[in-house]
C-alpha cells in the first residue's frame, strides 16, 4: 500500500494494497479506496467517500460524503473492459455525486480543474468537463457530453448523450439540453433555448466592452436577422470574437438551440 507518510488516514477508512494516496492527503471515516487509484498531493475526501478502480484524482481536490467516483458506466453496451475516470485538480465535488469512468476499453471520463459540482447528481460514462464549470444540485449529465470552460449548469438540467455546451455558457434550472449549446448565450426553458448574451458570466472571465458588442452583433446575426445560417456564420467570419462562436455551429453533429418561434 502506498500511503505517503504525511497522509492522514481514518482508523475505519479500507485502502486497496495496489492504491496511491499522495502527500498531506485526509481520507475520511468509512472511506473505500479499491484497487488502481492514484491521488495526488493535498486531496480531502470526507466520510462514506467510494473511489472505485482506475480513478485519477490530481491535486486538492475536495470530495464530500456519499459521492461515489469511477463507477461502471450505466451503459448496456459496457462489457468490463479497463476503462479511467481522470479529475484534475482543486476541484470540489459535494455530497451525493457519481462521476461514471468511460465505457470502451481504455476511453476516459475526464474533469478538468477547479470545477464546482454541487450536491446530488450524476455524470456519465465518457463525458469531457472543462475547468471552472459549475454544475448546480440535482443535474444529470448523460454520456459523451461535452462541457466547455466556466459553462453554467443550474439546478435540476438534464443534459442528453453527446450534446456539447458551450464555453461560458449559462443553462437555467430545469431546463432539458437536448441540442447543442454554442458558447457566450444564456439558456432556459423546459426545452434549452437562446435567450441572450451570458453578460454576467463574460464580464467575469474578463471579456472587454468590444468583445461583448462583437458577440451581442453575433447574437443578432446567428438568431434575429432572419439570414439562413450559413448566410450568418460567413458574415460572422469577420468578428474576431466570433471565431470559436462560428466553428463549434460549424462542427456540431446534433444541432444547436435556437429561440422558440
Amino acid at each position: 500500500m502506498a500511503i505517503d507518510p504525511s497522509a492522514r488516514v481514518a482508523s475505519t477508512a479500507q485502502i486497496h494494497p495496489d492504491a496511491e494516496i499522495g502527500p498531506q492527503c485526509v481520507v475520511g471515516e468509512f472511506c473505500i479506496i479499491e484497487a488502481d487509484v492514484r491521488m495526488g498531493r493535498g486531496n480531502r475526501l470526507e466520510p462514506y467517500v467510494f473511489v472505485k478502480p482506475y480513478t485519477t484524482l490530481g491535486d486538492e481536490n475536495e470530495i464530500s460524503a456519499g459521492a461515489v467516483l469511477g463507477t461502471d458506466p450505466f451503459d448496456k453496451a459496457f462489457t468490463g473492459e479497463r476503462s479511467y475516470l481522470e479529475i484534475g485538480h482543486r476541484n470540489r465535488i459535494r455530497e451525493h455525486w457519481t462521476i461514471s469512468r468511460g465505457t470502451k476499453p481504455e476511453s476516459v471520463t475526464r474533469v478538468g480543474d477547479d470545477n464546482y459540482i454541487m450536491g446530488s447528481g450524476h455524470i456519465a460514462h465518457d463525458c469531457q468537463v472543462g475547468n471552472q464549470v459549475t454544475i448546480a444540485s440535482n443535474t444529470l449529465v448523460a454520456g459523451y457530453v461535452h462541457i466547455g470552460d466556466q459553462a453554467f449548469l443550474s439546478g435540476g438540467v438534464v443534459v442528453h448523450q453527446h450534446s456539447r455546451i458551450g464555453r461560458n455558457v449559462m443553462v437555467g434550472g430545469n431546463s432539458r439540453v437536448n441540442l447543442d449549446l454554442p458558447p457566450f448565450f444564456l439558456y432556459s426553458g423546459f426545452d434549452a433555448r437562446p435567450t441572450g448574451l451570458n453578460l454576467v458570466g463574460l464580464r467575469r472571465a474578463g471579456f472587454s466592452n468590444e468583445q461583448i458588442r462583437e458577440l451581442k452583433l453575433a447574437y443578432g446575426m446567428l438568431y434575429q436577422s432572419g439570414l439562413p445560417r450559413v448566410d450568418a456564420l460567413a458574415r460572422l467570419e469577420g468578428l474576431a470574437a466570433a471565431k470559436e462562436l462560428v466553428a463549434f455551429i460549424r462542427g456540431s453533429q446534433r444541432g444547436i438551440a435556437r429561440p422558440e418561434n
